[in-house]
This record gives structure tokens, C-alpha cells and sequence, in this order.
């Protein structure tokens, strides 16, 4: 009884303040910009994560030049490009898809979004499981060759030879749509194709390919996925829930429903602590777990401690649960830089959010937004009435699971625990809760890794596959010049086995890359990736951010401050008022009742 009290003071207050600071922006907006639109005003509630590497692959972040060592649990979303070396292998999971790539791959998320999944493969092997399409979202995969556009559930390879000649497309399971301009036609099942060309592509139907390793691995995978028991507890539309089978274990807990438990602990180990910091944007600041299961709890739902433990517990099951970079609260203000600082050095400290506490985040966002990432993640949002008194908050870990680090290791991406600033209690009860802390990032910051050579890429470029000029933009072996009817085989008796596009041979030598240090000359290009939906805008570097962000240190810059930049001009101010704030007087305000989600549970 008195834990739920708590957590029923804890939801009120953060019903009062989201009250009092309603009226959209960060955490508010006192003059939001002009044409904001709700929906898009706010960061994406689906992400994806790199849930499994083998062998060397690279990332490069959007908006950077640098490429940096790919590592288990970072946060992928828009303009993200990610390489295999050959024989290397890695996943990406995506709430209800799951994306892996093998030998020489260079793949590009194009465009992440809370309805749009769309992928560039400029070479290499593709493999993509869609377990569900949920209503309105999109799923494409963009090649030298086609836009093919996801339409059931299912299985699907894409093989994209390395000088963009040809793509071979798979469709183990479900169906999809292959598009070049202004005509389509659709691959069924079981049946594959061949697709060459860029101005008129041409679609030849071939055998089905024989599976092979990839593809064996592929649906173990898969199967780890559709046997998970954590199902049961977490949303499956929820990245790395199936990691928590092989690394914990579930019990009930009277006070809190399902809880799961992580085994194997490091000693000393607390949420939020063996770790490092990332800037990704938009969010900003952002947590990176070492422990491989360490994505799903960190970003969703609560950490509780139980006795001499700790344990996870996950939020209500939604079909659209929203991501959260970190569910924390930092610590600062003048009196703990005072008191703790090393030699005058400045410090970064923070702590876990527990069950019922409040997440308010530090990038711009909507009223609703925050609502919602806290309704999304939080079980049991009930009984919510009147607060006046903002010194009511009693954040449960803030001296428990406190922890601290120079504010250079902070900015700079460092790994967290091998350099640990240990704070009193003493310590901790002077300092203040802020909004974020007060450090700008590096451009180390931003890679998942440490810095790597840039791997033997192409300049991404992209055209478009709607253009209706010249000729038809897909010619089928058997010469339909308009939207044709599914491809059929040429060979009445085919062949045991077709082709998959060869790697690069093993002793072939790079390719120069255009990107890195080390430019030379490329065989000629292919004309860019053929798209059926017109991607985003490109991130705006970092190079250009990190000059105004210095006026606000550790906020990343607001939609409008970037369109400033994307435009050639200043960034200009930052509008949003942050929550909390160096100094806030709290008024009374009237009973209000709770906002109804308008995310739906799962049924």
C-alpha cells in the first residue's frame, strides 16, 4: 500500500507539471514556430537497434563524415549508413521488422519514422523478416535496380550486385511490388527475379535461389523471435525483447506485476552505470548498455529494486510502445559542481527513474509526446488528482543509484564505470535535479564506436521511381511496356538452382571510398538508388550544429533552428522552456482528470 501511495504522488505530480507546462516545445513552447504540425513536431517513437554483429562492420551516423566501429545496442534512425566487411554479418531490429545483412553490404536507412521503414541497398545481401505490417506503414527497400515495397508479411532477400548492374530479389514468404517509374509489377511467394537497368529497368523471373548459410541463420533468428516467452510481458513491437529469455528470468511481484530479473550482474552494478553516453539525434544524449540484452530495459518501461536486487519492469503492452533515449533525471547546480568538483573540473551525475516517476525529456517534443512516452511506459496511471507542492517529488534512486563521471568522459562517449565519481549521500541532497547536463558533445560522441576508416562506399545518391518520362521505367522478360501482370519464368524447365550475385572475389582489393580520407578513382557509378517514396531531407551536419549548441550546452537544436541552418541561415534561439527549470514558483491549479492514451492496447 505505501509503495502504490508513492507511485500515485509520483503520477500526480507529473500530471500537474505536464499541466502547467502545457502548450507544446521541448516541455514546453511559449511562441512554437509557424507551420508546426503535431505529428512530425516530435522525435519518432520507433527506432532501430543494432541487436547482433559479426565480424567487422561499420556505422557511419547521419549528418557526420566519420565512420566508427559498429557496437551491440546502439540507436539507429534516419540517415544512418551501416557496412559488412565480407563474411561479416549484422542485425537490426525495428519493432515488428528485423533487417540483417551479410557479405559487403552498404546499407542506408533512408527514412524511420513511426509509419515508414524504407532501406537503401547500394551492394551487398539483404535479408528482411516483416512478423507484422501494421495499418499505414510503409516498408521499402531501395536498390540500383528498383524500389521494391513490402505488401504482406513475410520473408524477402535482396541480392545487389557490386557495381549496380543487377539486383535479385527473393520472396521466401509474402509479396511485394516491384517499381521503376511509372509502372510496377508484383513477386509472389515462392518466386524470384532479376532486375537490371536504371532508366528502363528490366524484370526477368528466375528460379528460386537455394538457401544457403545466410539465409539458415536468418531463420534461426526468426525462430528465437516467434518462441520468445517474454512476449507474454513486453510489447513485440518492443526492440530486443527476445534477448531477455537467454539472459533473465520473470516473476511476479505483488506490488508490481511481472518483473524481470537480469542474471550474471557485474558487482556494483546499477541501472544506467556500465554504459556510455551517445549523441543521437534528435534526442540528444542518449544511453548505450553494454550488456547484450541492455536495449529493451533502458529505453522502455522502469527499473525497480527488490530486496538486494534489481529488476526490470516493463510497461503496459501497446501495439506502439515510444522510445526513450534514457529514462533518467541528471543532477547539477551550482552547490554540486561546488562540493564535488574535481580540481574545479565539472561533473555529469544522474539516476534511474523508478516505477510511477516522471520522465520529462530534455529535446523538443509536444504536450502530448511527453504524455504519452510516460503513459506508454508506465503501468497502472490511475487515481491522478491535485499537486501543489513541486518539493513533493521524491525520486526513489537519487542517493541509491546515483552516478557520476568528469563531464569529459561524459561528452567525449567514454565507457561510464571505469571512471566513477562516488558522491556522498551528503553530496546528492545538495544537488539540484536539471534538465540535462550542461555538456556539449564531441564528434566522438556520436559514433556507436571508436573511430574506424571509411569502409569502400559509393556517395549515397537517390532517384526517383515515379518519373513517367522516356521509356517504361520496368520491362518484363516477356516485353509488357505497362503495369504487367506478375513475372513468370522464361524456362518451362528450369534449372536446379539460380544464381545469388557473387561477392567481391577474396583477393580483390578495395575500392577507394569517396567519402573517407582516402579518395581514387571508382568504376563508373550507377545513376543512385531508384525510390518509390521520396526520402527525407539530409541531416544537417554536425559540424554546423555544434557551433549553436554551445549557446545551450547538452540541448540538441529544435526543428526550426536546423531549418534555419538547412536554409543558410543562423540557427537562431531556442524557443522551448525546460522542465525542470533553475527556478519555477508552482500555483494551485484545479483537479484534472487523466489524459486517455491514444496509443490502444493490444487486445
Amino acid at each position: 500500500m505505501k509503495k502504490q501511495k508513492t507511485l500515485r504522488a509520483c503520477l500526480q505530480i507529473f500530471v500537474f507539471l505536464l499541466m502547467s507546462l502545457a502548450g507544446g516545445g521541448s516541455f514546453a513552447q511559449e511562441n512554437p514556430p509557424v507551420q508546426a504540425n503535431e505529428s512530425t513536431d516530435n522525435p519518432p517513437a520507433r527506432v532501430a537497434r543494432i541487436s547482433y554483429l559479426r565480424g567487422k562492420v561499420s556505422f557511419q551516423p547521419a549528418g557526420h563524415d566519420q565512420w566508427g566501429e559498429a557496437v551491440l545496442n546502439f540507436t539507429v534512425t534516419t540517415g544512418d549508413r551501416i557496412y559488412s566487411e565480407k563474411g561479416a554479418r549484422a542485425e537490426l531490429e525495428v519493432g515488428p521488422f528485423a533487417i540483417r545483412i551479410s557479405d559487403a553490404a552498404d546499407l542506408i536507412v533512408t527514412n524511420l519514422n513511426d509509419q515508414i521503414l524504407q532501406l537503401g541497398l547500394q551492394q551487398g545481401t539483404l535479408r528482411l523478416s516483416v512478423y507484422n505490417l501494421p495499418s499505414g506503414n510503409t516498408v521499402e527497400v531501395d536498390t540500383p535496380n528498383g524500389a521494391l515495397t513490402i505488401l504482406e508479411p513475410g520473408e524477402y532477400r535482396v541480392d545487389a550486385d557490386l557495381d549496380g548492374g543487377r539486383t535479385i530479389v527473393s520472396v521466401n514468404h509474402g509479396k511485394l511490388e516491384i517499381t521503376g517509374g511509372g509502372a510496377s509489377q508484383t513477386l509472389q511467394s515462392g518466386r524470384a527475379a532479376r532486375l537490371s537497368g536504371h532508366d528502363a529497368v528490366q524484370a526477368s523471373s528466375i528460379p528460386m535461389p537455394e538457401r544457403d548459410g545466410f539465409d539458415k541463420w536468418c531463420e534461426d533468428r526468426d525462430k528465437r523471435v516467434s518462441s520468445s516467452g517474454s512476449a507474454k510481458y513486453v510489447s513485440s513491437a518492443t526492440p530486443g525483447y527476445a534477448d531477455l529469455d537467454e539472459y533473465g528470468r520473470w516473476e511476479e511481484v505483488a506490488d508490481y506485476g511481472p518483473v524481470w530479473y537480469p542474471v550474471g550482474l557485474a558487482v556494483g552494478w546499477v541501472p544506467y552505470r556500465f554504459g556510455h553516453w551517445a549523441w543521437v539525434g534528435p534526442w540528444g544524449w542518449t544511453w548505450v548498455e553494454d550488456e547484450p540484452w541492455g536495449f529493451c530495459p533502458f529505453h522502455y518501461g522502469r527499473w525497480v529494486h527488490i530486496g538486494v536486487g534489481w529488476g526490470w519492469l516493463p510497461g503496459p503492452v501497446v501495439v506502439a510502445p515510444i522510445y526513450a533515449p534514457a529514462l533518467v533525471a541528471f543532477m547539477g547546480g551550482p552547490h554540486f559542481s561546488i562540493s564535488v568538483g574535481i580540481g574545479g573540473g565539472e561533473l555529469a551525475a544522474w539516476f534511474p527513474l523508478g516505477p510511477g516517476e516522471p520522465f520529462f525529456p530534455w529535446y523538443h517534443c509536444r504536450e502530448t509526446y511527453i504524455r504519452e512516452v510516460n503513459i506508454t511506459n508506465i503501468r497502472n496511471v490511475t487515481n491522478i488528482t491535485n499537486i501543489t507542492n513541486i518539493n513533493e517529488v521524491h525520486y526513489a534512486y537519487r542517493t541509491a543509484a546515483a552516478t557520476a563521471v568528469p563531464a569529459n568522459v561524459f561528452r567525449s562517449g567514454q565507457p561510464v564505470a571505469r571512471q566513477l565519481v562516488r558522491l556522498t549521500p551528503q553530496q546528492v541532497a545538495r544537488a539540484q535535479v536539471i534538465p540535462h547536463p550542461t555538456v556539449t558533445p564531441t564528434t566522438r560522441a556520436a559514433l556507436p564506436g571508436r573511430p574506424v576508416a571509411a569502409p569502400p562506399v559509393r556517395a549515397a545518391q537517390v532517384i526517383s521511381a515515379r518519373s513517367t518520362a522516356g521509356p517504361p521505367a520496368i520491362r518484363s522478360a516477356l516485353g509488357e511496356a505497362r503495369t504487367p501482370p506478375p513475372l513468370q519464368a522464361r524456362n518451362s524447365t528450369p534449372p536446379a538452382r539460380a544464381e545469388r550475385i557473387p561477392p567481391s572475389p577474396p583477393n580483390a582489393k578495395p575500392l577507394p571510398s569517396t567519402t573517407g580520407p582516402n579518395h581514387g578513382l571508382l568504376p563508373p557509378a550507377p545513376p543512385g538508388l531508384i525510390t518509390r517514396n521520396a526520402p527525407p531531407p539530409p541531416r544537417v551536419p554536425f559540424v554546423e550544429q555544434r557551433p549553436f549548441m554551445s549557446e545551450h550546452p547538452g540541448r540538441p537544436l529544435e526543428p526550426h533552428q536546423l531549418d534555419n541552418l538547412r536554409a543558410g541561415r543562423p540557427a537562431g534561439p531556442m524557443l522551448d522552456r525546460e522542465f525542470p527549470p533553475h527556478a519555477m514558483p508552482v500555483p494551485r491549479v484545479r483537479q484534472v482528470s487523466p489524459a486517455v492514451p491514444s496509443r490502444q492496447r493490444k487486445p
